[in-house]
């Protein structure tokens, strides 16, 4: 195995997270299990099997790779993948492929599709992805992915299984679809982002930014460019019901042990045991 990216990895409710992410350096995302991955700053060598991919935005720290996965899998003669962009910079995108497909003299096949806030895809029979508006400098998207089962409907559970089988043999819809929000990825946003989608605080394992953290740090600048600080969180530590929360994105001003202390003293306990700094 090619190891050429830093990569690190954490596994969690049964699903492996990996990936990097240093602001203005790169960010890389991948949960093998799910068979997606997320944003493309960086594409490890051990990324190139993975199919789909949504990227938040445009930004080079978040996008830089995508041309090197297209032609790597083209090159092992993998399927075309599936790239999800927000619909507002599919074009320049296509620009850029076009663009490269000249320069690298090999055709870059990919199925982009133009995400719509709002709006509902479909990955398997037992997941789906939803995206929603988060606040950047460029247009972007975050992205939950829901599990979905059929349940038993209430009104039926007391039923035995004949009685149920019989209901259906009628026609009847015994079961209902149950969804449950089980990744959500934020992106780089401000807090507006967070705000703008329920299942943000819901979602079993929660992957956001936390670029900032300094007291001295204006907010309302660092809103300006889209990034989030730790006062932040601090401020909606009672709404995050997530199982793991990975902060990642840190600026390259800090080091990594600042970042951890300033966790450490600011957030309260009942959130800070779920949090997993990628740092």
């Amino acid at each position: 195995m090619i190891e050429n990216l830093p990569l690190k990895t954490m596994v969690h409710g049964g699903l492996t997270i990996e990936g990097y992410s240093r602001a203005a350096v790169q960010t890389y995302w991948r949960i093998p299990e799910l068979k997606i991955g997320f944003d493309l700053g960086g594409s490890p060598w051990s990324f190139m099997g993975t199919q789909t991919f949504f990227l938040s935005h445009g930004h080079l720290d978040h996008m830089a790779a995508l041309p090197a996965y297209v032609a790597r899998r083209r090159m092992m003669k993998m399927e075309p993948p599936t790239i999800y962009v927000p619909a507002k910079i599919v074009e320049p995108v296509e620009r850029l492929l076009r663009a490269w497909q000249k320069l690298d003299r090999g055709r870059m096949i990919c199925n982009l599709v133009a995400a719509e806030p709002g709006e509902e895809y479909e990955l398997s029979r037992e997941h789906v992805v939803t995206t929603f508006p988060t606040k950047h400098t460029v247009p972007s998207l975050g992205y939950v992915i829901w599990e979905r089962r059929k349940k038993l409907k209430p009104e039926y559970q007391e039923l035995s299984g004949v009685e149920i089988r019989d209901l259906r043999l009628s026609g009847i819809e015994v079961s209902g679809e149950v969804r449950t929000p089980i990744v959500c990825y934020c992106g780089d946003t401000a807090p507006q982002g967070l705000d703008n989608c329920e299942a943000v605080y819901q979602a079993k394992i929660l992957i956001t930014e936390l670029t900032f953290f300094r007291p001295e740090h204006r907010k309302e600048k660092i809103h300006k460019f889209g990034h989030t600080h730790l006062d932040d969180l601090v401020e909606r530590a009672d709404r995050f019901q997530n199982e793991l929360i990975i902060l990642g994105h840190l600026s390259t001003r800090y080091h990594p042990d600042q970042l951890r202390r300033a966790v450490d003293q600011r957030l309260p306990e009942s959130l800070r045991e779920r949090i997993e700094l990628w740092v």
